[in-house]
């Protein structure tokens, strides 16, 4: 389903700030597969969802969807294949424009691009019926504005825009994090719902290490644009966070030169 096959990717190369963020990294998941990414600050996280989501074009390597080579496919081309939630929860919305809006929008990623999609009774019934899985009553709101919305509904709105279209991939990048925790735990809620409902393949970067041993049939842990530590479900089952923070500076070795976290 996916595959990076020895990506490298590196920023500023030839000036003091260079800093390889991929080193031949190789990454397959398998259809259905629910892969949890953690892995302290500057790790590669963010540039491996990049990388996959077409915002950034790896210098070496290449990028498999579903059998096709897309590493040359710029990211609102991918957008068909590739849907993501991100941490801040208006960064996959428009605030200014109403939830009916924002779906017509997210729908039309997979259909020619006219709002006249959003605005059909038809269009109008699906929309509600996809809103009524959220358990928000957001399929009485079509035309509140989403900027006037909650972080945890705009969150479960952009988890929904980014899914009902049933993407070949799901994103997940630290989409939990900037909410408290009772809005935090119903998005992670919604989070198993989708993914269970459609089979979705998910990567999910995240910052709760807890989380990351709850979700998902894999674990990777990741440190300087590589992967140094992998679990399957099984394996998961067993682990605690001290296990992970244990592992981690055990294969890490000298080169952990200070106290901070994995998570950092």
């Amino acid at each position: 389903m996916l595959h990076l096959n020895q990506v490298f990717k590196v920023f500023n190369e030839g000036t003091l700030d260079e800093k390889i963020a991929l080193n031949h990294l190789s990454l397959s998941l398998k259809p259905g597969d629910f892969v949890t990414v953690i892995g302290s600050n500057g790790a590669g996280k963010s540039t491996v969802m990049n990388t996959i989501a077409g915002r950034i074009v790896p210098d070496i390597g290449a990028v498999v969807i579903d059998g096709n080579d897309v590493t040359k496919l710029p990211e609102y081309k991918r957008a068909k294949l590739v849907g993501r939630v991100f941490q801040d929860p208006m960064a996959g919305t428009a605030p200014t424009m109403t939830i009916e809006e924002n779906l017509a929008i997210a729908y039309s990623r997979t259909k020619p691009r006219t709002l006249k999609l959003g605005v059909t009774k038809k269009r109008k019934d699906f929309f509600k019926e996809q809103l009524e899985t959220l358990h928000l009553g957001l399929e009485n709101r079509l035309n509140a504005k989403v900027g006037l919305l909650s972080g945890g509904e705009r969150q479960a709105l952009s988890l929904l825009m980014a899914t009902f279209t049933e993407p070949k991939i799901l994103l997940l990048d630290e989409h939990t994090a900037a909410l408290d925790p009772a809005r935090a735990e119903l998005i992670t809620n919604l989070t198993k719902e989708i993914v269970d409902r459609h089979q979705l393949t998910t990567l999910m970067v995240t910052h709760n290490m807890q989380q990351a041993l709850d979700l998902g049939n894999r674990l990777i842990m990741m440190d300087k644009g590589q992967i140094i530590f992998e679990a399957t479900e099984e394996e998961k089952q067993h682990l605690t966070i001290e296990q992970l923070l244990t592992e981690f500076q055990r294969i890490r070795g000298e080169k952990l030169n200070n106290d901070r976290a994995i998570l950092g």
